[in-house]
């Protein structure tokens, strides 16, 4: 990918494109127990090791996933290294990133608009929830949607909220229900041989000890210490709420054991630039109080997708604005407004 300068846009770290894995289908039947002892699973190769969210630290404890999937869910299997396992909170739905946790994030037609979130703590307490757009846009939040029929379950290498021994860490299994991210009766949405962009986080603080129970450490000042974010696909910020950076997953119709290939598609990569420059405008915005009006006050050269020139066109109107590009490699018309809501037409 060929990087831009933009109006307040921080060139991207060279290492920064998604991470991509390939989830090969499995007709064995997995058993959602925490353990991940079936073959398929001996077979899956784990993805690279997770790496702090701004994609320049390596963590103080590995974090790794395997990714298998059926006609009827989507298989996780998270590996946690962690000496010291703990958890508390025990209700559904509260807010599990106080706790350390596991996340994934999942949008399944790359649009950054309607994803979907999952946190889990050790404990195994859920926390599902979907959002119709990043918080940078506003979205509704609904916290009581559910992932209905989701199995999960926790298996801990050594003693869970036991503060005299050292562990070894904990594993998180999930099988999540293509159904459940349907949005119609009709649709057809198992991803065979097509990608979903996905992230995981994993959530770490720093702890205290009393009467040996544990919780959040606080800083001299009283306030917690910030915590620890280490994911699977960096970010270059702390946020995971830019989809538009998450990973891609693709669903191979070849059985566990065989070997595929994929490679990310030309018009994503130009997905990514068009992000960049709403990234740029909403920053014009926020500093002259208006949209930019032409994309010179945008871009200082020449915006490039493997060796093709892109001709983004800007548009403003009355109450924003559209970028749109013409494919060189599919024709297609991609478009952004000024809502970061993105479409195509063919």
């Amino acid at each position: 990918m060929s990087c831009f300068c933009a109006v307040g846009c921080a060139q991207p770290k060279q290492d920064m494109e998604p991470r991509q894995y390939i989830a090969y289908k499995t007709s064995e039947s997995i058993s959602i127990d925490g353990m991940g002892s079936e073959a398929s699973w001996d077979k899956a190769e784990w993805t690279d090791l997770f790496i702090d969210i701004e994609g320049d630290k390596k963590p103080k404890y590995e974090t790794k996933v395997k990714m298998l999937w059926d006609e009827q869910y989507y298989y996780i299997l998270a590996r946690m290294e962690e000496p010291h396992v703990w958890a508390d909170l025990k209700q559904r739905d509260t807010i599990i990133f106080y706790n350390n946790d596991f996340e994934v994030f999942i949008d399944p037609d790359s649009d950054s608009y309607n994803y979907y979130e999952l946190e889990i703590n050790a404990l195994n307490t859920v926390w599902d929830l979907f959002l119709t757009k990043p918080y940078r846009d506003n979205p509704k939040i609904l916290n009581d949607w559910d992932i209905n029929g989701l199995k999960s379950a926790v298996t801990i290498q050594g003693t869970l909220n036991n503060s005299k021994d050292i562990d070894e860490g904990w594993t998180l299994e999930i099988a999540i229900p293509f159904a459940a991210y349907k949005t119609s009766y009709f649709h057809k949405n198992v991803p065979v041989d097509s990608f979903w962009r996905v992230n995981f986080s994993r959530v770490n603080w720093q702890h205290d000890l009393s009467n040996g129970k544990y919780s959040r450490k606080k800083g001299e000042d009283g306030k917690f210490i910030p915590e620890y974010n280490w994911v699977w696909s960096p970010m270059g910020v702390i946020n995971m709420h830019e989809p538009e950076k998450w990973g891609y997953v693709y669903f191979s119709s070849k059985e566990i054991g065989g070997k595929d290939a994929f490679e990310i598609p030309q018009d994503e990569k130009i997905k990514w630039q068009m992000f960049s420059l709403y990234r740029a405008q909403k920053s014009y915005k926020n500093k002259n109080k208006v949209w930019a009006s032409s994309l010179s006050e945008l871009v200082d050269n020449d915006i490039k997708v493997d060796g093709k020139v892109l001709k983004p066109v800007l548009e403003n109107h009355s109450t924003g604005y559209n970028i749109s590009v013409k494919s060189p490699f599919s024709n297609k018309t991609l478009i952004i407004k000024e809502n970061g809501e993105f479409s195509e037409i063919k």
